[in-house]
C-alpha cells in the first residue's frame, strides 16, 4: 500500500465533494442530515484556497482544504474515506498541510472543531492546538441537536 500527498487540482473536485460527504456523514450524522458539501461549494473553495488530497495506490482516500490568509492559514474538511479512518492518513495530511503553509510565510494555522465532535479535540491537541474561542455554525444549516465552533489555533514553528 503506498500513498502519497498532491495538491489537488479541479479535475478533483467530483471526488474531493464525495470523500468529504462520506466521512463528515459517518461522523456527524447523529446531529446533522445534510451532506457536508456540494460539488459547487468544493469548486468555490478553489478558488480561495488549496486541497491536499492523499491517494493509496492512486486511488484518492483523504483530503483537506488550506487557505493562506497572510500570516495564518485556515485548515478545515479535514476527510478521510470511512473505512481507511484510524490509519494514520489524518496526521499524514495535518502534516502535509502545516508544512505547506509553514513554506508560504504562514506562522499560524486556524480550525474550527463542532463542540459536538469530542473525540477530535485530542487529536489536535496532541498536535500542538489550543482553543482560542468559539463562533456560531452556520445558520443556513438545520441541526439535530444545538452546536457551535470552538477555535483552535497553533503556532506554525520552523
Amino acid at each position: 500500500m503506498k500513498s502519497s500527498v498532491r495538491i489537488a487540482s479541479l479535475d478533483d473536485a467530483e471526488t474531493i465533494t464525495i470523500l468529504i460527504n462520506s466521512a463528515f456523514r459517518i461522523a456527524e450524522g447523529f446531529f446533522i442530515e445534510e451532506d457536508r458539501i456540494n460539488l459547487e461549494g468544493v469548486q468555490n473553495y478553489f478558488t480561495t484556497g488549496r486541497f491536499l488530497v492523499t491517494a493509496i495506490d492512486d486511488i484518492p482516500a483523504a483530503c483537506v482544504y488550506i487557505e493562506p490568509r497572510g500570516e495564518r492559514a485556515y485548515l478545515g474538511l479535514l476527510s478521510v474515506e470511512p473505512a481507511r479512518q484510524h490509519n494514520g492518513l489524518g496526521k499524514l495530511l495535518m502534516d502535509a498541510a502545516e508544512e505547506f503553509c509553514r513554506e508560504l510565510g504562514c506562522r499560524f494555522m486556524d480550525l474550527n472543531v463542532v463542540n459536538l465532535r469530542e473525540e477530535l479535540f485530542g487529536f489536535y491537541r496532541r498536535r500542538g492546538y489550543v482553543e482560542t474561542g468559539t463562533s456560531p455554525f452556520p445558520a443556513d444549516v438545520v441541526t439535530k441537536l444545538p452546536c457551535h465552533f470552538i477555535d483552535m489555533s497553533k503556532l506554525l514553528t520552523t
